[in-house]
């Protein structure tokens, strides 16, 4: 996050309830793209260095990279301080139609590059969203949500501006799951949820993979009641979800391609993107 089997023909639908549950943003997913059997495993994460700290798909690894887009979908990106500068002309004339920018990490820590990627942007016309690198291990979720909202992370009433997202993945300085068993991780992103809403009315995105939420969270199903997905694998398709989805909204597939930063597909039409966006 392993060999790859061909992709699965789809089954009968599933009645699911994310649709649902997304329907006060008026947003309906597609079908989700090619099943494959697994995540990869056992290669180690890249390590974060400098200032600019941890990135969303720091821990993926998986030696496939360069993804070519995954078919049908809008294609998007999200960038780091890591990125630096962005061209975000390029960005929109090469196909990005939105964008996450991270804005901040822990309680202490906001990337000295949000300001110019995220407002550079939403002056090229992307759709544009901010996300925070989860450090459990640091402070409370309440602490984080509100720091992250503070810097950042504070959603707007616009068509242009997409819910904050909650990068939580393996953590980048220590073990894997911040030194909480499950319960206490799920009580974490909890309370990260109820604070975030609480703010903003809505729930954030949550991006994760499936191997880390799995053992992490004890496969907590709960948080696909209420949270859009933003899968990451790098891959021909996004392999099995974690516990309680059946849907993604977002898909980081690849950590390098022909835009800028990770590269990311939604899960629907331009017209659905902005639903969740409004």
């Amino acid at each position: 996050m392993g060999s790859v089997d061909t992709a699965r023909a789809a089954g009968p639908k599933r009645r699911s309830r994310l649709p649902r549950l997304l329907a006060t943003a008026g947003i309906a997913l597609t079908a989700l793209a090619p099943m494959v059997p697994a995540e990869a495993s056992g290669l180690a994460p890249d390590s974060p260095t400098g200032p600019a700290g941890a990135w969303a798909g720091y821990s993926v690894g998986v030696p496939a990279r360069h993804a070519a887009p995954p078919g049908p979908g809008l294609t998007g990106v999200d960038v780091s301080g890591h990125q630096g500068v962005v061209d975000w002309a390029a960005a929109r004339d090469g196909g990005a139609r939105f964008a996450y920018v991270k804005a901040t990490e822990g309680s202490e820590m906001t990337s000295d590059q949000f300001r110019d990627q995220y407002f550079g942007a939403s002056r090229n016309g992307l759709l544009h969203g901010a996300y925070h690198f989860a450090r459990p291990d640091r402070s409370s979720g309440a602490v984080q949500a509100n720091y992250f909202l503070d810097h950042g992370g504070r959603w707007a009433a616009d068509p242009r501006v997409l819910p904050g997202a909650l990068d939580i993945e393996r953590n980048p300085y220590g073990e894997p799951c911040y030194g909480l068993d499950p319960q206490a991780l799920s009580a974490w992103i909890a309370e990260f949820n109820a604070t975030y809403r609480a703010r903003t009315g809505h729930f954030p995105l949550l991006y994760t993979t499936t191997n880390w939420w799995n053992r992490c969270t004890g496969a907590n199903p709960d948080f696909a009641r209420s949270n859009p997905l933003w899968i990451a694998r790098y891959g021909p398709g996004t392999g099995p979800l974690p516990a309680g989805w059946r849907e993604h909204a977002l898909w980081q597939f690849a950590d390098k391609g022909p835009l800028p930063g990770d590269q990311n597909s939604f899960n629907g039409a331009l017209e659905q993107l902005h639903q969740l966006a409004a």
